[in-house]
């Protein structure tokens, strides 16, 4: 009778457990989502994120709000995100810059720090030119830069940025110099090359596609292996004769601490409203690229850019000792 007992009360115990683990997940989310953007608003991360929280996953049927904790090349958003309460209603957005500054600024967010949750796409740079240089292809602008070192101002983030690491990798590569001039996110870096205040940007293609269709700039070579659909007039580097490409990324990662529950609800929800074919399209049309990968995948790839991130910084001589 008491080893019924005890089979009974075990029963009971596990029937309750999967209850309350039942109850845990159908009782998340209750609050609003919080997105955190590490650059100001208008850039293409602020745009794939407001995306999202416009179109929120079916599992998660709750308001999402964007925030833009910018400062310190990216480095404040990641700091901001790492240090939350890790309860699953903050996530951040990240890319290139969070390896990039891991490195170079002993006071930014190791990597180790944060959890991987869902890769969005990838996002290659372009070069572009304002018009008064009078450069119209990548030869022209390597030639000038051989010839007369430094000579072209070119406007990028600050060191660890996307566009700083594309404009080093550009100097690397090809064994010249650029004057490089940090601002501080995209949107204002794009602005800075239609005022004429500098003479090239690294930047992605969305942010100045309109300004190169008006004929204000011109984007003469994208960073890719293939041409993007909001500039099909402009030739890769390759198609140009150089073997050069520079890719930053989005993907979505969480604070370190998050119940396990939590987490697989939002990577499903996340994974899934990317896969999903409508909101693919509302992003081509902003010019984001959707491939997206589990947090499996995300971390794969994270540590793969990692290795080749760390590798660029070394040989320019700008990971912090």
């Amino acid at each position: 009778m008491k080893m019924i007992k005890a089979l009974a009360t075990a029963a009971a115990s596990v029937l309750l457990s999967g209850a309350l683990t039942t109850q845990a997940l159908a009782e998340f989310p209750e609050d609003t989502i919080t997105i955190v953007v590490p650059w100001p608003a208008g850039g293409a991360y602020d745009l794939s994120a407001r995306l999202m929280a416009e179109n929120p996953p079916e599992n998660l049927p709750v308001s999402m709000i964007v925030t833009n904790v910018t400062g310190a090349a990216g480095s404040n958003g990641v700091r901001h995100v790492a240090k939350s309460d890790p309860d699953g209603y903050t996530i951040g957005m990240m890319g290139t810059h969070a390896i990039a500054q891991s490195y170079m600024n002993r006071n930014a967010t190791p990597l180790e720090d944060i959890e991987p949750l869902v890769f969005i796409g990838p996002e290659p740079a372009s070069l572009a030119v304002s018009n008064d240089t009078g450069i119209e292809n990548v030869k022209q602008y390597l030639d000038q830069l051989k010839k007369q070192p430094g000579s072209i101002i070119n406007g990028n983030d600050s060191p660890g940025g996307f566009s700083y690491i594309a404009a080093t990798m550009l100097e690397n590569h090809f064994n010249v110099k650029l004057s490089k001039v940090p601002y501080q996110g995209y949107a204002p870096t794009a602005s800075a090359l239609v005022s004429g205040e500098v003479m090239s940007t690294t930047l992605p293609i969305p942010l100045l596609a309109e300004q190169h269709k008006a004929g204000k700039v011109k984007i003469i070579g994208v960073a890719a292996e293939k041409r993007h659909p909001f500039a099909p007039d402009v030739p890769t580097f390759k198609e140009q004769g150089y073997d050069f490409i520079a890719e930053d990324f989005y993907m979505l990662y969480l604070p370190k601490g998050v119940p396990e529950d939590r987490r697989a609800k939002l990577e499903e929800g996340f994974y899934k409203l990317l896969s999903d074919e409508k909101f693919q399209k509302k992003a081509a049309e902003l010019g984001l690229v959707i491939m997206p990968r589990d947090a499996a995948g995300t971390r794969a790839y994270l540590e793969q850019r990692n290795q080749e991130v760390k590798q660029i910084l070394e040989d320019a001589n700008l990971i912090e000792k």
